[in-house]
């Protein structure tokens, strides 16, 4: 298993454009964007064995972040 960082940028690689935009023009995706980062940050901290977290707790938080980056794709689609 891999522990390094799911940016957006790798996520959605030439897009940094359009995230750019919408986080200055919407909330919502602003607010994404931090909820993303956020549980981003707790993957890679758990992968990292940083933070000892039960394999459930691991597994929760990817469901999480897999969410929460559906959401961003949408978003970023919906031109």
């Amino acid at each position: 298993m891999s522990n390094t960082p799911h940016t957006l940028q790798e996520e959605f690689p030439g897009e940094e454009a359009r995230i750019t935009e919408l986080k200055v023009s919407n909330p919502r995706f602003a607010k994404l964007l931090e909820e993303y980062d956020e549980v981003n940050d707790q993957v890679h901290r758990a992968e990292s064995r940083i933070d000892t977290v039960s394999d459930e707790h691991e597994d929760g938080l990817r469901r999480t972040r897999s969410r929460i980056k559906d959401q961003i794709y949408a978003m970023i689609q919906d031109r």
